[in-house]
């Protein structure tokens, strides 16, 4: 499986996140990073995990997914630092 980033912005103010977030929460591993930031692992290609979130979102919301390298540096995550250090 790949690691894969996804952050997101809704822009309309107001907008409501739990779709999006129990679309995340759907693959196999997941943690959430930072408030708009989440680590996920999958099969599925970068494009496809786009396609799947981006039909819980608005057209004019940001969206970025893109695999990981395996190396990384963070500080004062969500989910603990042992939780990335174990799955990364």
């Amino acid at each position: 499986m790949k690691s894969l980033i996804v952050e997101y912005d809704f822009c309309q103010p107001g907008d409501n996140y739990d779709s999006l977030i129990e679309a995340i929460k759907e693959y196999p591993m997941w943690a959430h990073i930072t408030k708009s930031t989440w680590f996920i692992k999958t099969s599925n290609s970068c494009e496809t995990v786009r396609d799947h979130l981006k039909s819980k979102m608005d057209s004019n919301d940001r969206l970025f997914v893109a695999e990981l390298s395996g190396t990384a540096a963070w500080m004062n995550v969500l989910c603990g630092s042992e939780y990335i250090k174990d799955n990364l």
